[in-house]
């Protein structure tokens, strides 16, 4: 369980998040919608504590983060043990193959063996159907293959949750295509999943939970049919300004 409460961030003059409660149950897919500078990513960061709230508590199953003292290296670790980070524009070590990017933290942080994680990073690139790259480099992959593998390496350190910010925004449709299948698939594992993104298809199908952010709030919280077949007047807005898009493309 990820429980926050009350919590703060500010950056300057912009509210990030405004007094934001919510928790995330285990086994579940929550994707997190809403407009541009809605606090989205923010949100999403702050599990991470890749961005750190000015105030608030952050509960871990039976552990609980005052985020308005100083964090420890060690609270910052294990925090990030518990939740694996995807983003748009995955980095990987270009002077390593893909093998050795997916074994580098498992045999470094978690200590496993080079035979155990190199196993177990076969197994899950497998899962992405990618197992045939393992001894290519990060350059010879295409943009959703990569996106991929970052899947794949995010699951080899056995994170309670998996965390992703719009994973397939910078992807054309095919490829996006192949990278929402993975999540598609990991939904119906139950894998635990916090997911950004701007694709309403994906996320009434794979979701088990709707949030909406904006202006820094949750003006949402719910099912997706909930959202998608009896939505407010705002959300109604929200999701017509993506079937005029869609109509402006064909």
């Amino acid at each position: 369980m990820l429980k926050l409460e009350h919590i703060d961030k500010r950056y300057t003059e912009h509210h990030a998040l405004q007094d934001i409660n919510v928790t995330f149950n285990p086994h579940e897919t929550t994707v997190i919608v809403g407009p541009s500078g809605s606090g989205k990513s923010t949100l999403l960061r702050s599990l991470n504590l890749l961005e750190r709230p000015d105030s608030g508590k952050y509960t871990i199953d039976d552990r609980t983060i005052d985020l308005s003292q100083p964090l420890t290296t060690e609270t910052l670790l294990w925090v990030r043990r518990k939740t694996g980070m995807v983003f748009q524009q995955p980095r990987m070590f270009d002077h390593l193959t893909i093998m050795g990017n997916m074994i580098e933290a498992p045999v470094h942080v978690l200590k496993q063996s080079k035979a155990q994680a190199t196993k177990h990073a076969h197994e899950l690139l497998a899962a992405v159907d990618l197992d045939n790259t393992a001894d290519r480099y990060p350059y010879q992959l295409s943009g959703g293959q990569t996106q991929r593998v970052a899947i794949a390496r995010a699951l080899a350190m056995a994170p309670d949750y998996l965390l992703l910010d719009e994973p397939t925004s910078a992807l054309d449709p095919e490829l996006e295509a192949q990278v929402l299948r993975v999540l598609n698939d990991l939904a119906h594992e139950n894998q635990s999943m916090i997911i950004v993104t701007h694709n309403m298809d994906f996320a009434r199908h794979a979701a088990d939970r709707m949030l909406f952010l904006e202006d820094g709030k949750i003006n949402f919280d719910g099912t997706p049919d909930e959202f998608f077949n009896n939505p407010t007047e705002r959300i109604n807005r929200f999701l017509n300004a993506f079937k005029f898009n869609q109509n402006e493309t064909e």
